[in-house]
Formats: C-alpha cells, structure tokens, sequence
C-alpha cells in the first residue's frame, strides 16, 4: 500500500520540516555522463514534496531564461540562462552570453535565500568557472551562506579541488574498459 501526504507549497514552506545542515554534493567525470544520477536524486526530492531547483549553466535553447523556468511537477523548477546555443569550451562566448548566465547566477543567490527549496542543483558549474562565467569565490561563498538546510549538488569536470574539499561526498564516476 502507497499513502500519500499532500501539503500545499504554501503550507510547507510557512513550517520548515527540516533542521539539519544541508549537504554540498560532487559528482565529476571527465566525460560528463553523470546526470542521470543527478536528476534521478532531484526527481526522488521534489516526489516527496520538497522543493528542488536545477540551474543549468551551460544549456540554452528556446525560450529560456529565469522568465521562462521549465517547471516538472509541482516541486521541481529548471532554469537556463536566456542562450540562443548551449555554451562549451572551444567556443568563443559572447558579451550578451556572458550576461544571461550572470544574471541567471544573481537571480539563483537571491531566490534560494527565500527557503523555497531543499536541494539545488549547479550542473556544469565547474565548466561555468573555467569559462570565467562564474568566479570560484563567488560559488565558495554562495555554498557557505547558503540557507542552513540547503542541500547543493554541484557537477562538472575538473572540478576546482576547494570545492572538493568543502564537499561533504565527492563522487567521481569513471569508465572501466
């Protein structure tokens, strides 16, 4: 038998159910086959009725942007900054594109200090900080003021080693041949 509680959004987040220390997460592979994982652990979180926020750096495409958040469920949100492309490393990066993902990153700080959600997820944000889109201080920052219940799961490779060691699980997916 399966019971199901519903609460309203407003309900749950006028009564935190959470006062444990979030956790900082790392899943890093070189060849960047590990959101799967990911996405499997936010689906599980926004299922049981938390909030969970995935911000990809990198993705565009149409009509993205925080204006336009792809909303899976009640629970779940996705944002991309507003790109016509996605982004990548041997790509030159526009002024403009350099500008949707600032913005996408200031509205992530402000917004996730509201306690709407239980988990964030930063994909790709080492790529993000190799690009020069987001600084490392900045990402170190954000992780140590973050709401106290907050967990954060950050992916990418090379992922630089402080927020390595600031993580409180480091998964490294690799192939075996």
């Amino acid at each position: 038998m399966v019971a199901q509680l519903s609460v309203s959004v407003s309900e749950a987040s006028l009564s935190p159910t959470y006062d444990i220390e979030g956790l900082v997460q790392v899943f890093t592979c070189p060849q960047r086959h590990f959101f799967t994982t990911v996405m499997a652990q936010a689906l599980r979180v926004a299922a049981q009725g938390s909030g969970v926020l995935i911000v990809q750096f990198l993705k565009g495409g149409i009509q993205t942007g925080v204006e336009h958040p792809i909303q899976l469920g009640q629970h779940l949100t996705w944002w991309r900054p507003a790109l016509q492309r996605c982004l990548g490393d041997s790509q030159t990066i526009t002024p403009e594109e350099q500008a949707a993902v600032r913005r996408l990153w200031e509205h992530l700080q402000v917004t996730v200090q509201g306690g709407a959600y239980r988990l964030v997820v930063l994909d790709e944000v080492s790529l993000a900080i190799q690009l020069g889109l987001v600084s490392e201080a900045e990402v170190l920052n954000f992780l140590k003021n973050r709401p106290r219940p907050l967990d954060v799961v950050l992916t990418g490779p090379e992922m630089p080693p402080s927020l390595l060691a600031i993580a409180d699980q480091v998964t490294e997916l690799r192939r075996l041949i």
